[in-house]
């Protein structure tokens, strides 16, 4: 009798030890359980992509067949403002200024940025107060910017053209002149966002191995030799991405400094297509053909995107498969 009593007591005290496993029958797997993890971590950068993009550039698209005058009046017409935008000499005025702003802002600043990434690498004294300083403007609201620099390069009371004129030079209107507004916007462009683009290009020069370059100066490699055959080749996604975000936000950007600097002027010399977009929405109440001219604007975007991942290859430039 006492083994039998002694057998029941042990299966006592093993069966509350069984619950548990088979609980755990019933639990996420690690697989599933990493998956939602994931989900959780992106949920709140889908659903902001989702409200504050995705929804709204299909409601844009809608919006462009559309001719909306006064408060909620809606006609259907199609293509109307599509074919409106093809034959508004304006509009393609103001996308060859762009054209021309984009061309020279992208290459500027990304020589620009990597010549700083590439300055502040190096182990100066106070290198961290350097790079505060310049990524700093960054930060900084465009609209205060744009007050900052015309208060600077007024005609009449600028510091600029104080110092020109106790250099012996001439004063310049350089925001009154239509051959200076557009390169002035496009200097103050590159004093603001090559902080940012300097860091990027800074992370990806911290992670190339220090290793490399100290096999390149045993062999007797000059700093040209260095760059060419170990910075440049192993900065390459970097560059890519610098590549492909500023050349996106020099056509979507940059609409409150334009606004505050030189307001489209002079003479719509600095009308690029994102303020006479944003003229038509809410300077004349056009909202549908203003939707029109962004969706345009936004497939424009995305060609470019496109070329420019093909002829990267996303990145690898001209490396081979």
């Amino acid at each position: 009798m006492s083994s039998v009593a002694a057998q029941e007591g042990r299966r006592t005290a093993v069966a509350p030890a069984q619950a548990p496993a088979s609980s755990d029958g019933r639990r996420l797997s690690r697989k599933h359980r990493e998956w939602l993890a994931a989900g959780l971590f992106l949920a709140p950068d889908v659903l902001g992509l989702l409200v504050f993009v995705a929804i709204p550039m299909v409601l844009s698209i809608g919006l462009s067949f559309f001719q909306v005058s006064g408060f909620g009046s809606y006609e259907w017409i199609g293509l109307g403002n599509y074919r409106r935008m093809m034959h508004d000499p304006l509009f393609w005025d103001s996308m060859k200024i762009t054209g021309e702003y984009v061309v020279i802002l992208v290459p500027v600043l990304f020589c620009v940025s990597l010549g700083l990434g590439l300055l502040v690498k190096q182990k100066l004294p106070g290198v961290g107060v350097y790079r505060t300083a310049l990524f700093l403007p960054y930060v900084i609201s465009l609209v205060v910017v744009g007050v900052l620099w015309k208060f600077l390069l007024d005609e009449q009371t600028g510091v600029v053209n104080r110092a020109m004129r106790a250099a012996g030079f001439d004063g310049e209107s350089w925001l009154g002149s239509p051959s200076l507004a557009l390169g002035c916007v496009i200097a103050v462009m590159v004093w603001v966002m090559m902080g940012y683009y300097m860091i990027i290009f800074l992370a990806g020069l911290q992670e190339i191995p220090k290793e490399l370059y100290e096999a390149a100066k045993l062999d007797g490699a000059g700093p040209w030799t260095t760059f060419r055959t170990i910075t440049w080749p192993l900065l390459r996604p970097t560059s890519f991405f610098v590549l492909l975000m500023s050349t996106v936000a020099a056509i979507t950007g940059g609409l409150d400094l334009i606004f505050v600097l030189t307001n489209g002027g002079p003479a719509n010399g600095t009308s690029l297509a994102i303020f006479y977009i944003y003229q038509q929405a809410f300077g004349f109440g056009e909202y549908g053909y203003a939707s029109a001219m962004g969706s345009f604007l936004v497939l424009i975007m995305v060609v470019i995107s496109m070329v420019i991942f093909k002829f990267t290859r996303g990145g690898r430039f001209d490396d081979g498969e």
